[in-house]
C-alpha cells in the first residue's frame, strides 16, 4: 500500500478520523478543541461522507452539556456518534458521561486536553480536564504525537464498539492540537479492516425502539443500586484486550505498533520515567541520546490509562528497574499524590515490587515548557539515595520548595534537523506565513516538517513566537527551539524587550525588520545585542518591511514579505524553487480574493529580494544603548519583586 504523506495541525488529523468514523457529530466550540468541530462541519457541508458513504450529520448546540446531552441521545438510536471537546466543556459534559458510560453504550469524545479555569483560566494544554472526568467510567486513551493523535482516534473507534466502554481520546492541548507536522494519512481501507460491521449492527440493536419497548433511566433504591453498580466490572475487565486487539490488527495494516504501555530505552535501565501523551516525545528522545551514550535509563508512555491494566505495565517494565520517576501534568490539591503517581505505586505494591523506589512530580500545567534538560534533571533526582518526591518542573518554588534544579546547557544534538525561529507581532500575519512555509516544505519535499506557534491569549498586538523545524528524519521535539539556525525579527523594537538572539545557535543566521539601513543599523541595536551577535558570530541581514508593504499596495502586512527572506539566506534549497513555491502558497492562501490580492502578493515578495541586505558589522561592541528596566525604579515595591519578575 502506497503511503500518502500529509502535513496538517493536530485538530484536523484527529477531526478527520471521527468524521469518517461517525454518523452524528454533536459539537459546541472551545480552545483548543474548536478546529475538530469546525473541521468536521466543513466537511459535512462540503458534502464529504464517511467510510460507509453517508454525509455526517454535524450539529451546534448551545453549550458542551448540550453537546453531550446530544450525543447521549443519538446514542440511544443506534447512531455511531462522537464530539469534540476541552477543559470547563468536558467538565459540562459530565453528568451524561456517567449515564453514557453506566449503560455500556460505544461513543468516543476526542479531547484536545487543556487547563481548567482554578485561580485563574487559562487556554494552555494540560490534564487537568481529562483527569477530572476519569471516575466517569470512560476509557482514556492517550496520543503522544500527531501520528499517534490520527492512529489512536482509529483505535478509539473500533475498541469502543467491541468492548462497550465509551472512550475519551485526548492529546494535549495547542501542542499537539495545533502543532503543524507531516504524517501518514491513513487510507479508508484500513478504517473499513478496522471496523466490524457485525458490532455495528449489534449497537443497532440495543437502541432504542417502540416496536421492541425497553425501561432505562428508572429510580432504584439500596436494595439492587450496588449489585447494578457491579455488574459492569466484566466489560472493564475485558477492555485492555479488546484495545490491544485492535493496536495488533492496526499494526499488521499500517506497520505502525503500539501497546497500551510501550516501553523505551535500555534493555537492562535501572531508572526509568514514565509520563502520558506530547511530553513522551521529549522524553524519548532524551532517554534514547542517553542510552545511545551508556546510561541505564528508559520511558514507559502509558497509552491505555483508564481501565488501568496492571500486568501490562509490569510487563513492560525491565526487571532491572530500581527507580521510577512518574510525571504528573496535573495538579489534584490535598491529596497524597497525582492520579498516575498513585497508579504506578498502587500496581507496584499490590503485586510485591517494593524493591523498586517510585518518586512523583507535576510538570507542564498551562503549556509550561518541558524540554531535555528536564528529563535528565528527573531521571538525577531519581537517582539520588533521598530523591526528593511530589516535585515540580519548571518553575521556581520558593514557597513550599518544590522545585527540582534544572541543568538548562544540556541540551540534544540533532545535526540534520533545519531550526527556525520568527518573532512577530499578533495578527502582522507572521504565523500565518509560517504555517505555508512549513506545508511548502512538508508537502513539496521529502523532508519531515513540524511548525508550533507559541502566542498568549491576548493575540492580536501580543508578541508571537513561531519555531520551525524541519529535515530528514520524523521529528519528535515537542518542546521549543532554543538554538535556531536561523532567527527572524519582525519588528525592531522587540530588541529593547526581549532576548531575542537567545534563541540563535552559534553561526546563526539573523533577520532584523528595521527603518534603518545596512551601514547604520549596527549603531542602533542594543549593547547586548551587539555582544550577542560577536559572540555567537551571527550572519546579519536586514530589510525595511513596511516600506515594501507600502510600496507594493500591502498596507502594513509585512507576513510574505518576512517569509521570503528566509529560502535566500539558507544555502540548503534553492533559491528560485522555493520562492516559486512560496508563490504557489500565495495562490492557495489568497486566491479566492482575485487576481489583485495574488498580484500584490507576487510583487512584494520579488521587491523583498531587492531589498535585502546583509550588514558588515566590526567585532567590537560600539553601542552605549542599554536595555530598559522592565519597570522604572520609582514603580511600586510590588510591581519591581513581582510583577517586573
Amino acid at each position: 500500500m502506497k503511503r500518502k504523506m500529509i502535513t496538517i495541525d493536530g485538530n484536523e488529523a484527529t477531526a478527520r478520523i471521527g468524521h469518517k468514523l461517525s454518523e452524528v457529530v454533536a459539537i459546541y466550540p472551545i480552545t483548543p478543541s474548536s478546529g475538530m468541530g469546525e473541521y468536521a462541519d466543513a466537511w459535512s457541508s462540503q458534502g464529504k461522507t464517511n467510510i460507509w458513504g453517508t454525509i455526517p450529520l454535524v450539529q451546534e448546540m448551545q453549550s458542551e452539556g448540550g453537546a453531550a446531552a446530544a450525543v447521549h441521545g443519538a446514542l440511544q438510536t443506534g447512531a455511531l456518534t462522537t464530539t469534540f471537546t476541552a477543559s470547563q466543556g468536558l467538565l459540562l459534559m459530565i453528568p451524561s458521561m456517567y449515564k453514557i458510560a453506566a449503560e455500556l453504550t460505544p461513543a468516543v469524545f476526542h479531547v484536545s486536553a487543556r487547563s481548567l479555569a482554578c485561580q485563574a483560566l487559562s487556554i494552555f494544554g494540560d490534564h487537568s480536564d481529562t483527569m477530572g472526568v476519569r471516575q466517569t467510567g470512560f476509557a482514556l486513551l492517550a496520543s503522544a504525537s500527531f501520528q499517534e493523535a490520527m492512529d489512536l482516534a482509529v483505535i478509539a473507534h473500533a475498541s469502543t464498539l467491541k468492548s462497550r466502554i465509551p472512550f475519551v481520546h485526548f492529546f494535549d492541548g495547542f501542542r499537539t492540537s495545533h502543532e503543524i507536522q507531516k504524517i501518514e494519512l491513513i487510507p479508508d481501507e484500513v478504517l473499513v479492516s478496522m471496523i466490524d460491521n457485525e458490532l455495528i449492527i449489534a449497537a443497532r440493536n440495543r437502541c432504542l425502539d417502540p416496536n421492541n419497548p425497553v425501561v432505562r433511566g428508572t429510580s432504584q433504591n439500596p436494595d439492587v443500586y450496588f449489585q447494578g453498580r457491579e455488574t459492569v466490572n466484566p466489560y472493564y475487565l475485558a477492555t485492555p484486550g479488546i484495545v490491544q486487539d485492535y493496536m495488533d490488527r492496526f499494526g499488521e495494516l499500517t506497520g505502525r505498533n503500539y501497546h497500551l504501555f510501550d516501553y523505551v530505552g535500555a534493555p537492562d535501565a535501572d531508572t526509568v520515567v514514565m509520563q502520558m501523551t506530547s511530553g513522551c516525545e521529549t522524553a524519548h528522545e532524551t532517554v534514547e541520546y542517553l542510552s545511545n551514550r551508556g546510561e541505564k535509563v528508559g520511558l514507559i508512555k502509558v497509552r491505555l490509562y483508564r481501565p488501568f491494566h496492571k500486568e501490562a505495565l509490569l510487563k513492560a517494565l525491565p526487571d532491572t528497574v530500581k527507580n521510577i520517576a512518574v510525571l504528573d501534568r496535573t495538579k489534584e490539591s490535598g491529596a497524597p499524590g497525582e492520579p498516575l503517581y498513585l497508579d504506578v505505586v498502587t500496581t507496584l505494591v499490590e503485586n510485591g515490587r517494593n524493591d523498586i523506589r517510585v518518586i512523583g512530580g507535576r510538570y507542564g500545567l498551562s503549556s509550561k515548557e518541558y524540554c531535555p534538560s528536564m528529563v535528565k534533571a528527573v531521571i538525577d533526582e531519581a537517582r539520588k539515595p533521598k530523591p526528593k518526591n511530589h516535585f515540580t518542573l519548571g518553575i521556581n518554588d520558593d514557597v513550599t520548595d518544590t522545585s527540582l534544579e534544572v541543568d538548562y546547557s544540556f541540551e540534544l544534538e540533532f545535526p540534520n534537523t533545519i531550526q527556525a525561529v520568527f518573532i512577530g507581532l499578533g495578527s502582522d500575519g507572521t504565523v500565518g506565513a509560517n504555517k505555508n512555509s512549513i506545508k511548502i516544505i512538508g508537502e513539496e519535499t521529502d523532508n519531515y516538517a513540524q511548525g508550533y506557534f507559541v502566542y498568549d491569549s491576548k493575540k492580536a498586538g501580543a508578541r508571537t513566537v513561531s519555531h520551525l523545524r524541519f529535515g530528514p528524519e520524523p521529528i519528535k521535539q515537542t518542546c521549543l527551539i532554543s538554538a535556531a539556525g536561523f532567527v527572524g525579527c519582525h519588528q525592531s523594537i522587540f530588541l529593547e524587550k526581549y532576548d531575542v538572539l537567545g534563541y540563535a545557535a552559534e553561526e546563526a543566521t539573523f533577520l532584523l525588520n528595521t527603518p534603518y539601513g545596512k551601514d547604520e543599523v549596527w549603531d542602533m541595536l542594543p549593547r547586548s545585542v551587539q555582544e550577542a551577535m560577536i559572540e555567537k558570530r551571527i550572519k546579519f541581514y536586514v530589510i525595511n518591511a513596511y516600506d515594501v508593504a507600502k510600496e507594493t499596495g500591502m498596507g502594513a502586512r509585512i507576513n510574505t514579505i518576512m517569509q521570503a527572506p528566509y529560502p535566500r539566506t539558507s544555502a540548503r534549497r534553492r533559491r528560485d524553487e522555493a520562492i516559486e513555491k512560496i508563490k504557489e502558497a500565495i495562490k492557495k492562501t489568497y486566491g479566492k480574493k482575485g487576481d489583485e490580492i495574488d498580484q500584490k502578493n507576487y510583487n512584494a515578495v520579488d521587491q523583498t529580494l531587492v531589498n535585502l541586505f546583509e550588514v558588515s558589522y566590526p567585532n567590537e561592541v560600539t553601542s552605549t544603548i542599554e536595555m530598559p528596566p522592565t519597570v522604572p525604579d520609582e514603580a511600586p515595591e510590588f510591581v519591581k519583586r513581582v510583577t517586573a519578575k
